[in-house]
């Protein structure tokens, strides 16, 4: 797997999960990577230590500060000199039950809201100069199917996510000829918010599923890897990773604690 050798990508919220993952496969093509990360240090440097090659790094930085990703970017441009896949991954949301319209309060409404997506758009404006420089930058969005099917931990976070597909093709109109922009949109994913579901809630999900199992973080991060390497005709396009889930659900994920889920656990953050 050669196909980013001597490309930089660069992953928000890459200290777990599906952007942890996404960092491993995409030094396994060959790139160097830049992680960033907001709170979880050992995460992120845990990571590191995983990566393929060398000449990877960590950035410490929100996807809500602007001013960090304009300085990230700054040293991006000085350090690696180029950046040509930008992977926005960094996210955070905590399960509400949907009926539950007191529970999800302001605070956390808009907590969602500016890291989800305002985060995302901040992260493509901050490195949008050099993503545009190089040889046919590409922006990967870590959506969500719950953009589509509007269920899922909790009514913002699915909001949140349907608004970054339609961010993607307003981006992939924008920044075009010299950026794509391509939504990833994972399913349910065997991370650490699946697992400490009860056996009964994982195998309803997974009897709904046509494949017959959840994805793993990596069938996430080798359809960015597909994206930027495979596909250079696509953009402005949802690409769904979900074992084919629209295709059998008859009911709702459970969002109101009955079927595994514990309210008021967090599932994803930076």
């Amino acid at each position: 797997m050669g196909g980013l050798s001597e490309r930089v990508a660069l992953v928000t919220g890459a200290s777990r999960g599906i952007g942890a993952a996404t960092a491993r496969v995409l030094s396994g093509a060959g790139a160097r990577v830049v992680i960033t990360y907001k709170d979880s240090a050992e995460g992120a440097e845990e990571v590191l230590a995983s990566l393929a090659g060398d000449g990877h790094r960590i950035v410490q930085v929100s996807a809500t500060d602007s001013d960090g990703l304009r300085t990230a970017a700054v040293s991006v441009a000085e350090i690696e000199g180029r950046l040509d896949l930008l992977v926005n991954n960094a996210a955070t949301t905590r399960i509400v039950p949907h009926r539950d319209l007191e529970a999800l309060d302001d605070e956390l409404f808009d907590e969602i809201l500016q890291t989800n997506l305002r985060g995302a758009f901040a992260t493509v404006r901050a490195f949008r100069s050099l993503l545009a420089a190089g040889e046919g930058g590409v922006v990967v969005n870590i959506s969500s199917l719950a953009a589509r099917m509007a269920n899922g931990s909790n009514i913002a976070y699915c909001a949140s996510k349907a608004g970054m597909d339609n961010m993607t093709m307003s981006l992939a109109r924008a920044l075009a000829p010299e950026i794509r922009v391509v939504s990833v949109a994972p399913g349910l994913v065997d991370t650490e918010l699946t697992r400490a579901w009860t056996p009964e809630a994982r195998g309803a999900m997974i009897d709904e599923t046509p494949l017959a199992r959840l994805a793993a973080p990596e069938d996430v991060a080798r359809a960015v890897l597909a994206v930027a390497v495979d596909l250079p005709m696509t953009t402005g396009v949802v690409i769904p990773v979900d074992g084919g889930r629209p295709l059998g659900a008859t009911h709702p994920e459970p969002d109101r604690g009955d079927r595994g889920w514990t309210p008021g656990t967090p599932t994803r953050t930076l």
